[in-house]
């Protein structure tokens, strides 16, 4: 079933933005005066063609990774004299720059009024109340306690733990003042706390802000009765069974899952014993804890889990907004996002973000899938995230990208004239090589993290 929403998923999350982004070329190439002859999802064979009243060839085709607008233009073949000005190629820069922006500027209108979907849908959230503190980490220097809510990161109001992961992601390989600002959960006066970062995990493969600065979130207590197991994993592939209650890890007295859960991940790729109760009977089982990660963020892997926990009512709350305050809650999130991807992107061009974060088409097909299974909400939030990492990437100024193409529409107008053919010929040349390399480097994270 979980094969099935992630080929679902990829297919619906494919095909929806990439209709968007092309249909936005589209549509303004049309009221431009433009005759487009082909709009086409996906490239290579095509399943499906039908022609409009304008002989327009719309095209579904066999490999969903694209699309295209392709327009009437007299670089690309001879046109009739009829029909001359009608080419993409005689209309004035303007005309130009507004088609080609039009293509990222329809992922940026999308990925707003799935925001806004989600946010008039509602959401329960988990109060983001600290359950630990780490012993000499930057939060406890910083005056952290147990049981205190967060309910702002730099001035950001957060209601949920992931607002408070997203204005930490903000902060990744950078240093200075971090202001976190927390109340007690049962209620009380607020206090700033002021966490100093120095190059803060600059360079981690999968940094984790939440549990880097110390913190752990207050969970339930969940008694270590394993209920479900990854097939791959050690613990099924040792003999363990749904329904063993889990004992003790190499001698040591387990508390509760999480006590197992915080052990194990210290002990990646170590050979353990544990304790188990079965059938009332005690038995200890030996294996090799396998290893998630690398390098420093490598952390040890049981393959097991328990059943999910009955939260408190009041450690809850449901987020929700009317129309018109949707409108602009959906419109921050996209501003938010927007930067956020920017930012990311430069900081893994100076290094302050590993290029391992990097995801290809691997990745995003099993994020559609697990999404999609999770329900419509989150799935909306994951095409609204989809839609604005497509509308920057298309921004930037690489030649064959919508970006590369503006940057030749800004030196044609501030010159008065276009770039030589060589000029464009070589420009294309070096963008198509990047846009092929950085795609081989999402792909070989992709194959990492499997």
């Amino acid at each position: 079933m979980s094969a099935l929403y992630m080929i679902v998923g990829t297919l619906i999350a494919l095909g929806v933005l990439v209709t968007f982004h092309e249909y936005g070329h589209f549509w303004v190439a049309r009221r431009c005066g433009v005759k487009v002859l082909r709009f086409s999802v996906g490239f290579g064979t095509p399943l499906v063609r039908w022609h409009d009243r304008q002989g327009t060839e719309f095209v579904i085709a066999a490999i969903p990774l694209g699309g295209y607008v392709k327009m009437l233009d007299e670089r690309e073949g001879d046109v009739p004299p009829e029909l001359a000005e009608q080419s993409f190629n005689r209309k004035t820069v303007r005309q130009r720059f507004a088609i080609v922006a039009a293509g990222p500027a329809a992922n940026f209108a999308l990925a707003l009024v799935f925001f806004w979907l989600v946010a008039m849908l509602g959401s329960q959230q988990v109060r983001p109340v600290i359950g630990a503190v780490e012993a000499g980490s930057l939060a406890q220097v910083a005056g952290l306690q147990v049981d205190e809510e967060i309910v702002a990161v730099n001035g950001k109001g957060t209601t949920g733990w992931s607002a408070v992961n997203l204005q930490l992601v903000r902060r990744l390989g950078e240093s200075g003042e971090l202001l976190i600002t927390t109340r007690p959960a049962d209620g009380g006066a607020e206090s700033v706390h002021r966490v100093q970062l120095d190059n803060w995990l600059r360079g981690a493969n999968e940094p984790d802000p939440i549990a880097s600065l110390g913190i752990r979130p207050w969970r339930p207590s969940l008694e270590p009765v394993l209920a479900e197991f990854d097939p791959q994993g050690p613990a099924q592939a040792a003999g363990m069974r749904a329904g063993d209650r889990l004992l003790a890890l190499n001698g040591q007295p387990l508390s509760d899952w999480q006590d197992l859960v915080d052990r194990v991940r210290g002990l990646p790729g170590k050979a353990v014993a544990i304790a188990l109760e079965r059938d009332g009977q005690r038995l200890e089982i030996p294996l090799t804890l396998a290893v998630k990660g690398e390098g420093d963020a490598a952390t040890g892997y049981l393959g097991a889990g328990v059943a999910p926990a009955q939260w408190p009512a009041q450690m809850l709350r449901e987020v929700s907004y009317g129309p018109l305050a949707a409108i602009s809650e959906a419109a921050s999130r996209t501003w938010t996002m927007s930067l956020l991807t920017l930012d990311s992107l430069k900081k893994m061009l100076f290094g302050e973000l590993s290029v391992k974060n990097l995801s290809g088409p691997i990745t995003i097909a099993k994020v559609a899938g697990a999404s999609a299974e999770s329900g419509l909400g989150d799935f909306l939030n994951f095409l609204a995230y989809l839609s604005i990492s497509l509308g920057v990437l298309n921004l930037l100024p690489i030649p064959v990208l919508d970006g590369g193409h503006l940057l030749y529409y800004l030196v044609e107008w501030v010159r008065g004239r276009p770039l030589s053919e060589r000029v464009q010929g070589w420009g294309m040349q070096i963008g198509i090589s990047l846009v092929i390399g950085v795609m081989l480097l999402a792909l070989v994270n992709d194959l990492g993290r499997l």
